[in-house]
């Protein structure tokens, strides 16, 4: 009989329908490979659970906070289970996308240019007062308004003009405690599935092109069926396709990751990829990018699952 795998999903993030949508895909790939297969609703009875069960692994199927932020990574390790994806230096640092930019900066790749801007700074330092310097420091409007902490493009907003930027500051920063101003890139933008191993370095799936019809690729978008149109692989010049191929795998290797992630970037109109940011839980729904991807390379979604499983279980010592 194979190994037993524990599949969380759920949870109480944003996101809790997605992981939910993700986790009932995965535990089904699994089941079809003949693994014992436990679908776990994470829940305050979760390590009481673990530990009466003894899962050989964990599929980390949860999406947003607590599951991307290094949280659950930390509970695992603390209790001895292997887990699929990023560890949690990893898995924090991709998290909060203004230290990941930082990084992308200090490494010299290319990412749009941003502030950060916190709900304590506009609480106790008067940041409010300072908004007329955002259009200077990030190049000028267009901008992208988004929290820093947060998936599914949640709190996204395109801002076009000064008028309006302290109102979408303000949604964002109702999704968490500080918020990314982020300059526009006009370009197409993609979404760039990393698998590890087998092998000795990261196998890049084939780019996935993203056009929400509405222009942007916020929440309504990726997950309203007939919202958004996509390539696979994107419509890239040969040249252009080679540097995001180099970019995702770089990014990946930089922040640490392993077994799994994905990297969302904008090409500019000379051909520059723009790192935008790592996502360590990719979902794994019916519409989801990963898989997209992954059936453009001849692989089946079991094979993938099955393949960032393999990876955990080979940690299990």
């Amino acid at each position: 009989m194979r190994e037993k795998v524990a599949v969380l999903m759920g949870g109480r993030s944003l996101e809790r329908e997605i992981s939910l949508a993700s986790g009932k895909r995965v535990c089904e790939a699994l089941t079809e490979r003949g693994y014992r297969v436990l679908a776990l609703d994470v829940t305050p009875d979760l390590v009481q659970t673990l530990r009466a069960e003894r899962p050989d692994a964990c599929y980390i199927a949860l999406h947003g906070k607590y599951g991307e932020d290094g949280t659950i990574q930390e509970l695992l390790e603390f209790l001895g289970i292997p887990y699929t994806g990023p560890g949690v230096t990893a898995s924090a640092l991709a998290w909060d996308k203004s230290v990941a930019k930082r990084l992308f900066a200090e490494e010299d790749i290319p990412t749009p240019a941003w502030i950060t801007l916190t709900a304590d700074a506009f609480k106790e330092m008067g940041a409010a007062t300072a908004l007329d310097l955002v259009p200077e420091a990030v190049g000028g409007f267009p901008v992208v308004v988004k929290p820093s902490k947060q998936g599914s493009a949640l709190g996204l907003a395109r801002v076009e003009s000064a008028e309006v930027l302290p109102e979408a500051l303000l949604s964002a920063l109702s999704f968490g405690e500080a918020a990314l101003v982020e300059k526009w890139i006009d370009g197409p933008e993609l979404a760039v599935s990393v698998l590890d191993g087998p092998g000795d370095e990261p196998t890049v799936l084939p780019p996935v092109e993203i056009v929400a019809k509405s222009g942007l690729f916020d929440f309504s978008a990726m997950y309203t069926a007939g919202e958004t149109d996509y390539y696979v692989p994107a419509r890239l010049a040969e040249e252009v396709m080679a540097k995001v191929v180099h970019l995702a795998r770089h990014v990946h290797e930089l922040l640490g990751c392993r077994d799994v992630s994905r990297v969302d970037m904008v090409v500019g109109a000379d051909g520059t990829p723009y790192v935008l940011e790592l996502n360590t839980s990719p979902g794994m729904t019916e519409i989801s990018l990963l898989p997209m991807a992954a059936q453009a390379a001849d692989m089946t979604f079991q094979d993938v699952v099955e393949r960032i499983v393999r990876a955990a279980l080979a940690r299990n010592s």
